[in-house]
């Protein structure tokens, strides 16, 4: 595999980065972060520290998307199966940015795979049981994964989950539409790739009733995602690492 110099650059600049941070994402980086083939989608999210109802245990984004994809309810939550959950602020950014107010800080926020413009996760996979679609999503083949797991140690954001147990009898109901998986495999967050296919938005976002989450095609400028990143501060999880986060932070 060859890397051009603006790759070798960034991953350079990663190396000597070290500790994490966040940084403030203007309209202009957006636009530049989000090369791709002419006429494709770039998928992409925006969370709104603000709208999200942290205060009140809300988890209807979390429960649509488990309800959606089979996700199990295991006993042991060392063993959790996480596509879409809540962490505390300073998990996620690790070091905190001057520009976020310190009232949002010790709120919980929705972390989800970050669907990177340049993952590190597809580079690991020896089946290619991980690849990134033209429009940005990276993707799962549970049949091509022999759960080494090396995807999840190549993700700097602990978006993988593994199924160290069977998960089929842990779903309560299971969704006939979208396939169960077994022991022994990876598993995280799609931008439910099967939704997008047919013109819907990801379950998560649809269950929102407070409309934290923004859905949309970052290469197209009068998207909804576009014009919100455009007038409101964003952070990104660890961009000095140049994986190119497609999850937005709004501030």
């Amino acid at each position: 595999m060859t890397i051009t110099r603006k790759q070798f650059l960034i991953f350079a600049a990663a190396s000597l980065a070290g500790a994490a941070g966040a940084k403030v994402v203007s309209g202009a980086e957006i636009a530049r972060e989000t090369a791709a083939p002419k006429g494709a989608k770039r998928w992409a999210m925006a969370v709104d520290f603000q709208k999200c109802r942290w205060d009140e245990g809300c988890n209807q984004c979390s429960a649509a998307c488990k309800s959606a994809h089979n996700l199990p309810d295991l006993p042991d939550k060392t063993h959790e199966i996480k596509w879409i959950w809540k962490e505390k602020y300073q998990t996620a950014f690790r070091q905190q940015s001057e520009v976020v107010n310190p009232a949002l800080t010790s709120h919980p926020l929705s972390l989800l795979c970050n669907h990177c413009s340049t993952p590190a996760c597809t580079k690991v996979c020896p089946t290619e049981a991980t690849w990134k679609r033209e429009d940005g999503v990276v993707m799962m083949d549970w049949h091509r994964c022999i759960g080494c797991r090396y995807c999840m140690a190549a993700c700097p954001y602990g978006s993988r989950s593994f199924n160290f147990v069977d998960p089929r009898p842990y779903v309560a109901t299971v969704n006939p539409d979208f396939p169960t998986r077994t022991r022994g495999v990876v598993e995280k967050c799609s931008f439910c790739n099967e939704r997008l296919d047919i013109g819907k938005m990801p379950a998560c976002v649809e269950s929102c009733v407070e409309k934290a989450l923004t859905f949309g095609d970052l290469n197209d400028a009068t998207s909804e995602i576009r014009r919100v990143l455009a007038s409101r501060y964003a952070i990104q999880r660890q961009p000095e690492l140049g994986t190119g986060p497609a999850v937005y932070y709004l501030i």
